[in-house]
C-alpha cells in the first residue's frame, strides 16, 4: 500500500519524507489556499517545490470546469515536473479529459469519487488513480470503506491498472482498513500516519527496557 499525505505544507511533506514511508503528495485547491498560496505563478512554483521535496507522484489539480480549459491547464501541469499527475474531476468533461490524458501517457488522478460507477468510468478512460473520499461519505452517514470494497471487485473483475486512491482518510483506522479492503493508496494527514506507531504496549514494553538496562548498568 502506498502512503501519500494530503497537504500543501512543505514542512510537513519533509517531515512525512524524512520518515522514510512516505510515496507521494494529494493537493487541491483548498489546500494551497490553507497555505496562503495564491496566485498562479505562486501556486505552479509551489507545485515545483513540493515535486523536488518528496519521491513519488505529485497530484496537482485542474480549476478549469471546462474540456478545453482543463486540457490545457493539465498539459501546463504536466510540464512543470515528470512527478505531476494532472488531477480532474469526476464530470463528463473530466472522464474526456482523462482519456485525452492517458491517451498521451500523461497520468491522471480523477477525483471526488463517491460512488462505484464513478469509478468504472474513470478506469474506462485510463485514469492512473481513482480518489473516491471515504470521509466524506461517512460524513453522511454512508460507509466508505464499503465504497473501496466494491471498487476493488469491480477493478479485479476486469483487470483495471487504475489504482484505487483511498481519499478523505481522517484517522489510523482508515488507513488500517483500506489496507485490509485492498487499496493500492491511501492518502490523509501527517497525525494519521504517525498514529500507526503508536501503542500502548509498545510503551510499556520499551520503558521495561530501559529500566531494566539501567539497573544492571549502573
Amino acid at each position: 500500500m502506498k502512503f501519500f499525505i494530503d497537504t500543501a505544507n512543505l514542512a510537513q511533506i519533509k517531515e512525512a519524507q524524512a520518515l522514510g514511508v512516505l510515496d507521494g503528495v494529494t493537493t487541491n485547491p483548498s489546500l494551497m489556499a490553507k497555505e496562503g498560496i495564491t496566485g498562479k505563478n505562486n501556486i505552479l512554483k509551489h507545485y515545483v517545490d513540493i515535486c523536488n521535496s518528496v519521491d513519488g507522484d505529485v497530484s496537482a489539480e485542474v480549476n478549469a470546469l471546462d474540456y478545453d480549459g482543463m486540457v490545457r491547464e493539465g498539459e501546463e501541469l504536466a510540464d512543470l515536473h515528470e512527478q505531476i499527475v494532472v488531477k480532474l474531476p469526476m464530470t463528463k468533461e473530466g472522464v474526456m479529459a482523462a482519456k485525452y490524458f492517458s491517451d498521451k501517457g500523461i497520468k491522471t488522478n480523477v477525483t471526488l469519487v463517491f460512488s462505484a460507477g464513478q469509478a468504472l468510468l474513470a478506469a474506462k478512460a485510463g485514469a492512473t488513480y481513482v480518489s473516491p473520499f471515504i470521509g466524506r461519505l461517512d460524513d453522511v452517514s454512508t460507509d466508505g470503506l464499503a465504497l473501496i470494497e466494491e471498487i476493488r471487485l469491480i477493478y479485479d473483475n476486469y483487470g483495471y491498472e487504475t489504482q484505487i486512491l483511498a481519499a478523505s482518510v481522517r484517522h489510523t483506522m482508515h488507513i488500517v482498513n483500506c489496507a485490509k479492503i485492498g487499496a493500492d493508496v491511501m492518502t490523509g494527514p501527517l497525525s494519521a500516519i504517525y498514529g500507526l506507531l503508536k501503542h500502548p504496549l509498545t510503551d510499556i514494553g520499551l520503558a521495561q527496557f530501559v529500566a531494566d538496562f539501567e539497573k544492571g548498568n549502573k
